[in-house]
């Protein structure tokens, strides 16, 4: 069961999944060199480490809280959808430059102007109505989800863990809009709620399903959690508050809408984000439909400093529809279906399709062009060769998380920085923030 606990997690394990990739870390002990082929991790040991148990919320404490606030769809909120976001002929030089080299983005947007330059919020995670469902949409609207987590560097401390998702209407290509949600978790038996107190450095959509990674602190030492788009709610208070407030009704931290997590997936022991010997922390994840049946994909992120591999892990999923997304045998364990590790470490994002998988390394430099590894058990190569400081740095400057739009052939991916000119999370803001997507089939 999900309890108030989850809305405090350990901040060292935070800031080694999120903040650690901030400005002034290198990607690569030796920047560019090839990683080699994956090498499969198929001890028991090794596969016990990436097991992990389901906990669902109970129904009653779901219903109690449906009934405390109104219900909304992903339809009310496209509708709703109050920030603009500006097409690439709208971007600043700086966002602009921070899009891939090669190849080159078929389609690029830049946020409302707070949002491209607030140092509050880095933008972390993307997943699509793409992922959703196979035609792409979700009822009549094409959607694309960003996760954004709380900076917590900056303050004030009882904002640390909060998350929040742009729900962006993509149905017209020349007006993209969004509207912000938060992540919460329902306490006092759904009597309450908290903010979820968790870094989304990666998240993908299933179905009615929204799965996202967990910073792993709480009493379950979760690496996941789960909503559904069935249980978005309106808060029927606007404060600072997350929660009942005083005055009467439910605030949302200033939000219109929420969503309260319906259930989460723990690992045995607590994650160690600083080696890859012990329980992996999940960086990012997302989805694999080229598998049967259908796969969500998970990768650790480590800084170039230790020089250890990174692993990469896959789980299978489900039929939609269900009451929780992965698949599980009798008592609740889902274990992974495959797993390797890498050199090819500073991975933000991966990506699986058909037995490729595309590892983006996200150099951590000023201005530094990311490299976008393609990786098999039979070796490695980069996706391009155009760099100027590094022949294989083509791909976007600290780009994030990725998603590929299945029916389209799209992958989408989306850039963190509004660091100052001395690459400091200070003003004043640089905005260097990207949403952008390219064809699959041109990353070779």
């Amino acid at each position: 069961m999900i309890t108030s606990n989850l809305a405090r997690c350990a901040a060292a394990t935070l800031l080694a999944l999120g903040l650690a990739a901030l400005p002034g870390v290198s990607a690569q002990a030796a920047p560019g060199d090839n990683p080699g082929p994956l090498k499969a991790l198929d001890s028991p040991a090794d596969r016990a480490k990436l097991g992990l148990v389901e906990h669902r919320v109970s129904d009653t404490t779901i219903s109690t809280l449906d009934s405390l606030l109104p219900h909304a769809g992903v339809g009310d909120v496209l509708k709703s959808a109050n920030h603009p976001m500006r097409n690439r002929a709208d971007c600043a030089g700086t966002e602009a430059a921070a899009l891939p080299r090669s190849p080159l983005a078929s389609a690029a947007y830049c946020w409302d102007t707070g949002d491209a330059t607030t140092q509050d919020w880095l933008p972390q995670s993307v997943t699509t109505s793409g992922d959703a469902d196979d035609d792409g949409s979700r009822g009549t609207n094409k959607v694309i989800l960003s996760g954004w987590t709380h900076n917590d560097v900056k303050g004030p401390a009882e904002d640390d863990g909060l998350a929040r998702v742009a729900f962006i209407d993509a149905h017209d290509p020349a007006a993209f809009k969004y509207r912000w949600v938060l992540l919460t978790v329902p306490t006092e038996g759904g009597r309450d709620f908290a903010k979820l107190g968790s870094h989304l450095g990666g998240m993908t959509w299933y179905g009615d399903k929204l799965i996202v990674t967990a910073s792993n602190g709480d009493a379950h030492n979760n690496a996941l959690f789960v909503f559904s788009m069935k249980h978005i709610l309106r808060a029927t208070a606007n404060g600072h508050e997350i929660g009942k407030v005083s005055g009467g009704g439910y605030s949302a931290h200033g939000y219109q809408y929420l969503m309260p997590a319906i259930g989460s997936y723990g690992l045995s022991a607590k994650c160690d984000a600083k080696t890859d010997q012990g329980t992996p922390c999940f960086g990012s994840i997302s989805l694999d439909r080229s598998t049967s049946p259908d796969s969500i994909v998970a990768n650790e992120w480590f800084s170039s400093g230790g020089g250890q591999p990174a692993r990469l892990f896959r789980y299978s999923l489900s039929a939609p529809g269900g009451a929780m997304p992965l698949a599980v045998d009798g008592g609740g364990h889902a274990a992974s279906t495959e797993a390797y590790e890498t050199r090819a470490v500073g991975l933000q994002g991966a990506l699986s399709h058909n037995g490729v998988w595309y590892a983006a390394d996200a150099r951590g430099g000023a201005g530094q062009h990311g490299i976008m590894w393609r990786l098999t058990a039979d070796g490695a190569s980069s996706a391009r060769d155009c760099g100027t400081d590094l022949p294989q740095a083509c791909w976007a400057e600290h780009s994030e998380g990725m998603s590929l739009w299945w029916n389209t052939g799209q992958l989408w991916s989306l850039t963190e920085w509004a660091a100052n000119a001395r690459a400091k999370w200070e003003p004043p803001a640089i905005p260097e923030r990207v949403l952008f997507s390219v064809p699959l089939t041109d990353l070779g």
